[in-house]
Parts: C-alpha cells; sequence; structure tokens
C-alpha cells in the first residue's frame, strides 16, 4: 500500500511539472536553441477557453542588459491572475564593440514577437485585434519604438499587421534629444557619434501620428534616472494626433518604483485602462 501511495504521489509531481512546463515555454524567434538568442515567454492564464487580450512585455535595463525577472516574468504572472496572455520578450541587445551597426535588432525582435502572437492567436486563443505591447524603461523606448514605427518594417511583415493594438509604457525612455532624452539608453543602441538623422528617428515622440495605438503611460516626478518629461512629451505628442491616451504622474515615483506607488496602485490603474478597451 505504501508503494502505491508513493507512486501516485510521484505521479502528482510530474502532472504538476509538465503543466508548469506547458504554461510557460520559451520560443526563439528565429528558430535557434542559442540560449543568447532573442526569445518569448509565454505566458497562458489557466483555467480558461475564452478568447483573451496578450500583452507582449519588454522588459527594460538601458539596452546594456535585461531586468527580465522583475519587469517580465512578475508582471506576466499578474497579467495572467486576469485572465490576459503574456509573452515576455528577450529582445538582443546591441554590442558596441563590434564594428557593424545594430541598433535595428531590438526594433526586429519586438516586430518578430508581435508577428508570432498574431500568427498563432487561434492556438493560444488570443484576440488577434488585441494583442498589445508593454515596456518599462528602456523597455519602454522599445515598446513605443513599436508603436511609433510600424509604417517601415524591420522584418518581412509578409501580410501581417506589426501595430499594437495598445501600449503600456512605465516610466519609458521616449527621446534621445539632449534636452530630455536618456544618454545611457542612446550610448548603447545607436552610439555616442550616432548622426542627428538616427537621433531624430528614435526620438518616438516625434513620430505619433492619428494612428498611433492607445497609451497608458506612468512616471515618477522625481525620477532621475529617466526624467519624467519623457512620458509628458509622448502624452503631448499622442493628444496633439487625437490618439486616446491616460497619464498617471506620481510626486514620489524613483526610477523602477522600488517603493512609491505601490505596484497595486499603478498596475490596478493600468489594469483598469485596459479593462475598457
Amino acid at each position: 500500500m505504501e508503494r502505491i501511495f508513493k507512486t501516485i504521489n510521484l505521479l502528482i509531481i510530474l502532472l504538476f511539472f509538465c503543466h508548469a512546463a506547458s504554461a510557460q515555454q520559451e520560443i526563439f524567434l528565429y528558430g535557434t536553441k542559442d540560449t543568447s538568442g532573442p526569445s518569448i515567454t509565454v505566458w497562458l492564464p489557466e483555467g480558461t477557453s475564452e478568447v483573451k487580450k496578450a500583452v507582449i512585455v519588454c522588459p527594460g535595463g538601458g539596452y546594456g542588459t535585461l531586468v527580465i525577472d522583475r519587469e517580465g516574468h512578475t508582471i506576466a504572472k499578474e497579467f495572467n491572475k486576469l485572465g490576459i496572455a503574456a509573452f515576455v520578450l528577450k529582445y538582443r541587445l546591441p554590442d558596441r564593440t563590434k564594428n557593424t551597426d545594430q541598433s535595428l535588432y531590438p526594433l526586429q525582435d519586438v516586430q518578430t514577437a508581435i508577428k508570432m502572437v498574431r500568427q498563432r492567436a487561434k492556438e493560444w486563443k488570443i484576440d488577434p485585434g488585441k494583442i498589445g505591447i508593454m515596456g518599462f524603461s528602456a523597455g519602454g523606448h522599445l515598446a513605443s519604438t513599436a508603436g511609433t514605427h510600424y509604417h517601415e518594417p524591420a522584418i518581412e511583415a509578409d501580410g501581417i499587421s506589426l501595430r499594437p493594438d495598445f501600449m503600456i509604457l512605465v516610466y519609458p525612455v521616449i527621446s534621445f534629444m539632449d534636452a530630455f532624452g536618456h544618454t545611457g539608453s542612446r550610448k548603447n543602441l545607436i552610439g555616442e557619434s550616432a548622426s542627428r538623422e538616427k537621433v531624430l528617428m528614435f526620438s518616438n515622440d516625434l513620430h505619433v501620428d492619428n494612428t498611433t495605438p492607445p497609451t497608458f503611460l506612468t512616471h515618477g516626478t522625481n525620477d532621475a534616472v529617466v526624467k519624467v518629461a519623457n512620458s509628458l512629451a509622448f502624452y503631448q505628442a499622442l493628444i496633439q494626433n487625437n490618439v486616446s491616451a491616460e497619464l498617471h504622474i506620481y510626486a514620489d515615483g524613483h526610477h523602477g518604483y522600488p517603493q512609491s506607488p505601490p505596484f497595486e496602485e499603478w498596475f490596478g490603474r493600468c489594469t483598469y485602462w485596459l479593462k475598457k478597451l
């Protein structure tokens, strides 16, 4: 009898781990199993067969690293609790030691992720018209690049729309201009000696038009790393182009939101906005 119980317990444990593995599948964007390659980790909510919204999450890190747990997988779990599918993007970081222009690598990766999720929307029970993008800090820059540069694809679109249906930008880098742009992200993505043309290209508030996706922004006034002017400029550009936008500025909100505002505060406002879309 004891042996039977041990066998049953082992089967339960194996079933649990098999379910967990299937719920969080990592898919390499370009078909390689090289762990350094770009990928998306699939987070699907349990116990629902309904067609759902999806969010592709871009972690921050100044285009020099990826804060993939706190600004990726942790967020994906919270979306799953709400019945929303999430895909955590591990995008390529430009190697400035190489004598090649790698500034389009992150954009290529995020556009490939959007294309893949849209292609497999039926399989994952996702509404192909409700696939959005979320980004933190430099990941916010990448997300806003995806939302303002889809007119000129960096990949072969194959007739699939690369436009995110909505954007969620959390203390985002928006501009590479000297006035309030984030110099660290600019240096890592396009280099210290980048042309003015390239600086303008990646200053995303300058590329908003009336087809830019609806956007939620949140930022802290006392953010000493990425100036709040980034979010203000993007919000102003959205409003000027009659794009639906919501902006939440916190008086106390250091970069990364380490203590204030509480997660439940800003994420609650984000998900309330998301439910209305």
